[in-house]
């Protein structure tokens, strides 16, 4: 993008410039084109490229609204640098309502940076990665939880690299999860290939939830002021913020199956020995309580009331006291502001 403009093997978009494109990346059985939709923004002053990508995984919706209001009715004025927006990247899942891809059953997610002579997805992810992500400088990649679960907003990102970490706390989401992204993963490519990218992880499959668009749309505004992209904005502080570490955090597993009571929500804080759930069987002759090993926040619950052994029921990241402290300030609406 020496000249400000940026370029993809079939054109290219000038500054000052916004196109709506359908990029095509596989064909179906008939041989009809499977069309990406991209929409890439251009802003008419300097600055660096960013992408938004959502619905790697096809069922995950949320994400979509959030790239989507982002391309289109975002206003062009005071744009410095480029918006490449990627609504829906796994287009067969997306038609099918489905989490990976039609095709054999593959993990689009798990396929990157591709292959040019690999398998469907190993391609579709090659020529996807080489158009859209690699020319980019950063990025965010927005998910829900699978079906059956649900997770409060919070990001995943490698704190140990500088520039992730500047991106993650830019969001300015309260919960980062630190860690490298799988292997394979969109994420764990573009960071591997020199753009720092972040994963959020908001709510759950098969919906809207507006109060999770509209956050997440907060912290792309903030990560747009943070790299100048809106150079007049503020960058958000979320009043309190834990980077949960890999020893910190724990799935709590169904030990016995049968029909789940939920008692605490996504969210929520529970201290050591509270109950966070019941499990039942159809007679209710037998309760198993499952506990919380240690105090912290439930970042991930279980909607699906039924469980087998050794299914998840939700995903808890162990708090500091002063996190806590913070965080019932937080909730009771007395947090000072960032000094």
């Amino acid at each position: 993008m020496a000249d400000g403009a940026f370029t993809y093997a079939d054109g290219r978009v000038e500054p000052g410039e916004t196109r709506n494109l359908r990029y095509a990346i596989s064909e179906t059985y008939l041989g009809e084109p499977v069309q990406l939709p991209v929409t890439i923004r251009n802003g008419a002053q300097p600055g660096p490229t960013v992408f938004l990508s959502a619905a790697i995984h096809g069922d995950e919706l949320n994400g979509i609204e959030v790239v989507r209001t982002v391309a289109q009715d975002w206003p062009d004025a005071n744009l410095h640098g480029t918006l490449v927006c990627l609504p829906v990247l796994n287009v067969p899942g997306f038609i099918a309502q489905q989490r990976y891809l039609p095709v054999y059953d593959r993990d689009l997610n798990r396929s990157f940076p591709g292959s040019e002579t690999g398998t469907s997805a190993d391609r579709m992810a090659a020529r996807l990665y080489a158009e859209f992500i690699e020319p980019c400088d950063y990025g965010l990649d927005f998910h829900t939880s699978t079906r059956g679960r649900t997770n409060m907003l919070h990001v995943r990102a490698d704190m140990d690299d500088p520039d992730v970490a500047r991106l993650a706390r830019a969001f300015g989401s309260n919960v980062i999860i630190d860690g490298a992204g799988p292997s394979g993963s969109l994420r764990g490519a573009a960071c591997e290939g020199g753009t720092p990218t972040i994963t959020v992880e908001m709510g759950q499959a098969h919906r809207f939830e507006r109060g999770f668009i509209d956050r997440a749309l907060d912290g792309v505004a903030s990560v747009l002021a943070e790299y100048d992209c809106h150079p007049a904005e503020p960058v958000r502080w979320p009043g309190w913020r834990t980077v949960v570490s890999r020893d910190q955090k724990t799935w709590l597993r169904a030990d016995a199956g049968g029909i789940v009571e939920m008692l605490q929500d996504r969210g929520d804080l529970v201290r050591e020995g509270d109950v966070v759930c019941t499990i039942t069987n159809p007679f209710k002759t037998e309760t198993v309580r499952v506990t919380a090993p240690f105090d912290g926040l439930l970042v991930g619950v279980l909607e699906n009331p039924v469980v087998y052994p050794g299914n998840p029921l939700c995903h808890l990241v162990e708090l500091d006291e002063p996190t806590i402290r913070a965080y019932e300030r937080a909730r009771n609406g007395t947090l000072p502001k960032r000094p």
